[in-house]
């Protein structure tokens, strides 16, 4: 079987849409040939700055010919149905074929659809997916109508059979005929080739200084600037993103290091090294001795005579003014910071609006301090401390590095912090109070810090609901549900308690009765179940069933995160032993009995069972369970131990299964039947004590 072979050759592709580019034309093409019969054993796509391949192996030479029974209208039936019949079939009036049926004769159609050959299918499919390929922008050039990312200059088609002999697959897009030639590197390598199969492309790719696999150029470039600073006793600080989009910029990469000016070695290591990935998309070099960023790596698409110090020279160049920028702001920033305490960046919030209905900056960090107060003892934090670092924590927003770099907002406020004398506290949450960000990223565990981090999100929650701009849908411009995420991850890692019925009704009117005045036309009364939504959510990524979490979620004080968090994996864990899993099972069995009696009856058993009545041992075994269960579980349940709790409840299993295989609910004698079934009664509320088990799944 033929493999094939498909180049398109264009101007630069940028980086960012290079890897899904590559997937969308394995997607488009190999889902066409195979919709038009043609499979294929193998396919691997692959994507340089200045060509998109698929390598397809083992395709089929022809597609099968198929054929089709069609069945029609009756014999009888109206002219213009078998008309219409005909033309769906694609078949005259003569193929047609009459067949006896239980209500009538009916047509049938024979639809036999001879094989194509591969060539011609290939040809269809590749042109279909060049013209409505998915870039997310794309232009026209020339005086064609043909759109693409970039100018396209080739296609590559070919069919390599068994013994290595190639065809070109005929085909003409806008102009551009398909055939057997491809071109190296832009520079080092421009002159066309011929090739006749993959191996042989790929190899000759490689003669002419273009690595065609994205993740072999990202290897390349990796291990010689990690090889490079190794040499000079330094370490490249890992950015993957970075790496992969440095490697969809080049074909022949060739890393180059070079130094960081001495002026520009003491501005933070964050800022040298988001200035240099955002500017230049260098790699930054850190001593590992003193901390400091004190050089970088950049990555050539080229091989030169001066071994790169040239293009060095440049780069460096380049550098040397966007860090002298950095230099600025940040000299600016700390005389702002020392001499005025940040004063001025705060009064500058005053008129920076957070959103048209919920006010400025400033209303809203008052309602954060306020917030912050409130929260601070029940986390363990110094109200004034948290209060103050409320107020503080959104100042580097109006300074002039995070006016350049939006990214470094937190992290500044942090250096500003420190630079202005502020409490190492109150430093550490202006860069901690963001977090977590999301579901991997690291939670923030000191007391002011968790304070601040809390009020922000709540505050941001409670003033869209208030104004009733809430995610619907796929949307979620304002990122609730993240922050919905950050707070549930901020209870539950800190154990803090808190009562959201409480809170929010109270937060919703702080947001009301600000000094700007906002009319809130939501509310926060549903607000709850969106964080037992998002909830639900985290916990099913860490593997708490779903019907485990609605258990839990129907008990009292569901509105406090923690505890439910708390009871939610206790279940778990006691649903994951052969005991717990049983005992529901018992649960739901005397559940079910118990309530087909009181609806027959007409009564609630749910008192008055009384050992003297029990005649079997097994009822008495099951009366001693219960009661050594109760004694253990009411406390703990008291203590919120909700491990402890839920084994003395999976602890009565054995006797439960010896009841049902010994006893006979409902029995002639009705004293027996009424004091089973409150028996019945007292294991449905032993065991509802720790969860509703009815809302448990099986």
């Amino acid at each position: 079987m033929p493999d094939l072979l498909i180049e398109l050759f264009s101007e630069e592709i940028p980086a960012r849409m290079q890897a899904r580019a590559a997937e969308d034309l394995k997607t488009k093409v190999t889902n066409g040939l195979v919709e038009a019969g043609l499979t294929y054993a193998h396919a691997a796509a692959f994507a340089t700055p200045r060509r998109l391949t698929l390598a397809l192996e083992g395709v089929l030479d022809h597609s099968p010919t198929t054929r089709e029974e069609r069945k029609g209208p009756k014999v009888d039936a109206p002219e213009k149905a078998i008309e219409g019949f005909l033309r769906g079939a694609g078949v005259a009036r003569e193929d047609l074929e009459e067949r006896d049926e239980k209500k009538g004769r009916v047509f049938y159609a024979i639809i036999e659809k001879p094989g194509r050959p591969a060539a011609e299918i290939i040809a269809e499919v590749l042109e279909d997916t060049i013209r409505t390929f998915p870039w997310p922008k794309s232009m026209r050039w020339g005086a064609g109508s043909l759109r693409w990312v970039r100018p396209l200059h080739r296609i590559l088609c070919i069919l390599t059979n068994d013994a290595g002999e190639a065809d070109v697959v005929p085909m003409d897009v806008d102009g551009i005929r398909a055939g057997d030639v491809t071109e190296g590197h832009r520079f080092m390598a421009p002159a066309p080739f011929s090739v006749t199969s993959f191996e042989d492309y790929a190899a000759k790719l490689k003669r002419a200084n273009v690595v065609l696999d994205p993740e072999e150029r990202a290897e390349t470039i990796w291990n010689d600037a990690t090889n490079a600073a190794f040499a000079s006793g330094m370490e490249v600080v890992e950015d993957k993103g970075l790496l992969a989009e440095v490697a969809g910029l080049v074909e022949w990469p060739v890393v180059l290091m070079g130094e960081i000016g001495a002026d520009f070695l003491d501005l933070p290591p964050e800022v040298l090294m988001t200035s240099m990935k955002e500017h230049q998309k260098f790699f930054s070099v850190r001593n590992p001795k003193t901390g400091r960023i004190e050089r970088f790596v950049t990555v050539a698409n080229r091989e030169t005579a001066d071994n790169g110090k040239t293009i060095l020279a440049g780069n460096q160049k380049v550098l040397t003014a966007r860090l002298s920028d950095a230099k600025f702001f940040w000299e600016n920033d700390l005389r702002v910071a020392v001499d005025e305490k940040m004063q001025p960046w705060l009064d500058q919030l005053e008129n920076v609006t957070f959103h048209n209905k919920l006010g400025s900056q400033k209303a809203r960090i008052d309602r954060i301090a306020s917030v912050a107060r409130e929260i601070a003892p029940v986390v363990g934090a110094d109200p004034d401390l948290a209060e103050t670092a409320a107020r503080t924590v959104k100042a580097d927003l109006s300074s002039e590095m995070v006016g350049e770099f939006p990214e470094l907002q937190g992290l500044m406020g942090r250096y500003y912090s420190d630079a202005a004398g502020l409490p190492a506290e109150v430093a550490a949450a202006c860069e901690e109070h963001y977090s977590p960000l999301g579901p991997s990223d690291a939670v923030p565990a000191a007391p002011v810090s968790v304070a601040v981090a809390l009020a922000d999100k709540l505050d941001t929650l409670t003033g869209f609901w208030a104004i009733d701009e809430k995610p619907t849908g796929s949307k979620d411009p304002f990122a609730l549900r993240r922050a919905a995420l950050g707070v549930i991850r901020l209870l539950e890692d800190n154990q803090v308690r808190l009562s959201l019925s409480e809170f929010l009704p109270k937060q919703q009117q702080r947001i009301e009765l600000n000094e700007d005045g906002i009319d809130g036309s939501g509310s926060v009364e549903d607000l709850p179940s969106f964080f037992h939504d998002r909830l639900q959510v985290h916990l099913r990524s860490e593997g708490v069933r779903h019907d485990v979490i609605d258990a839990c979620l129907a008990m009292p004080q569901s509105d406090d995160l923690t505890l439910l968090v708390k009871r939610a994996r206790a279940l778990q864990a006691v649903l994951e032993t052969e005991d717990g899993e049983n005992l529901v099972q018992g649960f739901k069995r005397a559940n079910n009995i118990l309530t087909q009696a009181e609806e027959k009856d007409g009564v609630e058993y749910s008192f008055g069972a009384d050992p003297k009545f029990a005649e079997t041992d097994a009822e008495r075994a099951l009366f001693a369970a219960l009661d050594a269960a109760d004694a253990k579980i009411v406390p703990a349940m008291k203590d919120e131990d909700f491990p402890t709790a839920m084994a003395a409840m999976a602890g009565i299993r054995p006797e439960v299964d010896a009841f049902f295989e010994a006893v006979q609910v409902n029995t002639d004698n009705e004293i027996l039947r009424r004091n089973r079934l409150n028996l019945l009664s007292r294991i449905r509320n032993v065991c509802l004590q720790v969860a509703d088990l009815t809302r448990l799944d099986g």
